[in-house]
């Protein structure tokens, strides 16, 4: 939870900020379609939507994005990036003398979210995501440069707006692709507050199809081929998500998802750059860029950013903030840009911590939560939470789905800005919930706790290896949190018991 966003957040009952961004794209996913071109393959087919409504989706939705997932603040990394996608995007179908000129003046927007998961992704329109977790496990320039040509592939060949002509609009996400999924593991952070499983969040969100990620897998090596870079780079890449799906107890099988399998994307990755420099005449060129992609991304936050919050032994701790609060016993917690959710272990309740909208005081936003069409109040009224004025709202609702709930919510003024703590779970479960909700909502307080307050990130730093030996040893004692051993080795694309040679710089935690 970013302390940069108090000022702006929008807080919303039950909902996710990815829904939002759902519910923008099937509002303008009408039930027409329109013919226009494919700028890469130059034919004209059906699109859900116009190119130009595309560029206003995109637009609209990137303000959402960045509010989610919060914009890494490092201007060098960011600019860094920004520099090698507008080099991929002059070698792509977008800037070829026979696109059509709208395609061709078409801006790019490359931006780095601050989030520690590994993913990329593409909004229509022209605004590509990666994630600084991204940045830590590529190992060179090249795997770069094939993930963004990748994303630029999505845009170009339009294929958010070719699935929508054939998905069924009724089902939210669908249209959303690697906003939802995630690019490459397919794993999403609203699986905790749609009270859905891994497995059942990936078919839920599942968008592109395998035909569309091959397409891209092809463009981002193709781009990458024309510019000199050693395509076959990328297959180290997709060894490291599948090893990440490996540590994360798998994912599901390849044939059940849109989304290839890492393992079949390693193997296909070398073979399409082979096949790329033949196309083109025999390119000889395979630079790498190993050292300059390094010292570009020296200093990046590894995992975790404690400052933004963490919990430890039962303890949600917000540095920045200055605050602290018990996370409910049995609950797994995801921090995230702009709330925290919180999700009980049998999936049946959700707790979310966020900002509250258009409200100076704690009575003024539960009034304003209370009247909200649906909801039908219960109980309400102030109260005291360790010295700070609040405003506790109980009120009975109902999901889209015609499922009755029961919300607990408590608001609570605190430094300069007033906060949300919403739980809610079926109403025939509320008895069970309901100590659990307001244990974790009274026990909000200011932090105190001087070696929390001025704890500090952990920062990717190069270091040289001085003798050959296992990657095993170069491993420090003291990891950051969240973070293993075996971590440590997908990070640097090398097994634990894999020597590594003297004079190698490898990626390590350091503050």
């Amino acid at each position: 939870m970013s302390s940069r966003h108090a000022s702006s957040v929008v807080y919303q009952q039950h909902a996710h900020a990815i829904v939002a961004v759902i519910a923008l794209i099937l509002a303008l996913a009408t039930s027409s379609c329109v013919v226009q071109q494919n700028p890469v393959t130059g034919r004209q087919r059906a699109y859900a939507y116009s190119w130009e409504e595309e560029l206003r989706l995109g637009q609209e939705a990137d303000q959402q994005i960045q509010a989610q997932f919060g914009v890494y603040d490092d201007e060098a990394v960011v600019a860094y990036v920004d520099s090698l996608g507008q080099v991929a995007l002059a070698e792509s179908h977008m800037r070829r003398p026979d696109t059509p000129e709208k395609f061709r003046e078409t801006d790019f927007t490359f931006r780095v979210l601050d989030s520690p998961v590994v993913n990329a992704f593409a909004l229509p329109g022209g605004y590509i995501y990666v994630t600084r977790g991204l940045l830590t496990h590529l190992n060179n320039e090249a795997q770069l440069v094939v993930v963004l040509g990748h994303e630029i592939g999505h845009v170009a060949a339009r294929h958010a707006s070719a699935r929508a002509v054939t998905q069924q609009f009724t089902q939210i996400g669908l249209l959303v692709g690697g906003v939802a999924a995630g690019e490459f593991l397919g794993q999403t952070a609203g699986e905790m507050v749609l009270g859905l499983g891994s497995t059942a969040a990936q078919f839920f969100f599942l968008s592109y199809s395998r035909d569309n990620e091959r397409e891209s897998d092809d463009l981002g090596v193709e781009y990458a081929v024309r510019l000199g870079y050693d395509g076959a780079e990328g297959s180290a890449f997709f060894r490291s998500l599948a090893r990440i799906t490996e540590q994360a107890g798998g994912g599901i099988p390849a044939w059940q998802s849109t989304h290839p399998d890492p393992g079949e994307r390693q193997r296909r990755i070398p073979e399409l750059d082979r096949e790329w420099r033949e196309r083109l005449g025999g390119i000889d060129e395979r630079r790498d860029e190993r050292d300059r992609y390094l010292n570009a991304v020296a200093g990046t936050v590894m995992g975790q950013n404690p400052r933004q919050g963490f919990v430890e032994e039962g303890v949600f701790y917000h540095p920045d903030l200055a605050f602290r609060f018990d996370v409910p016993t049995t609950f797994r917690t995801q921090n995230e840009a702009r709330q925290v959710v919180m999700q009980s272990s049998d999936q049946d309740a959700v707790m979310i911590f966020t900002f509250a909208q258009n409200a100076s005081t704690a009575r003024e936003a539960g009034r304003n939560f209370a009247q909200q069409e649906g909801l039908t109040v219960v109980e309400a009224g102030g109260l005291q939470i360790n010295n700070q004025r609040a405003y506790n709202v109980i009120a009975d609702g109902r999901t889209q789905d015609g499922q009755d709930v029961r919300i607990q919510s408590n608001f609570i003024e605190y430094g300069d800005n007033v906060y949300a703590f919403i739980g809610y779970t079926l109403r025939q479960r509320f008895s069970d919930y309901a100590p659990r909700f307001r244990g974790a909502m009274r026990s909000f307080d200011a932090l105190r706790d001087a070696s929390i307050l001025n704890i500090q990130p952990d920062r990717l730093q190069l270091v040289t290896t001085d003798r050959s030996a296992p990657f095993r040893t170069f491993v420090p004692d003291d990891l950051p949190r969240g973070l293993s051993a075996e971590d440590l080795a997908i990070i640097n694309q090398v097994g634990l018991e894999d020597r590594i040679a003297a004079g190698r710089r490898l990626k390590l935690p350091g503050r």
